[in-house]
């Protein structure tokens, strides 16, 4: 089984930080909100997690 990444839409702030420090590109911002449309390229590092200030991403590893 694979990775899954859930972002909750309500606590989503659209800041971006998930976006600049994953090096996979995983993750990009659609109508203010970030979107994980590239999943399967996680390289499992978690680094979205401690850079998203709203704690809006859970990780399956993390």
């Amino acid at each position: 089984m694979g990775v899954t990444i859930d972002i909750d839409h309500d606590k989503c702030v659209g800041a971006g930080e998930c976006v600049a420090v994953c090096p996979a590109d995983v993750f990009e911002l659609q109508d203010g909100k970030s979107v994980a449309p590239r999943v399967d390229d996680c390289t499992e590092c978690c680094a979205c997690i401690d850079a998203c200030p709203s704690q809006a991403i859970k990780h399956s590893t993390c």
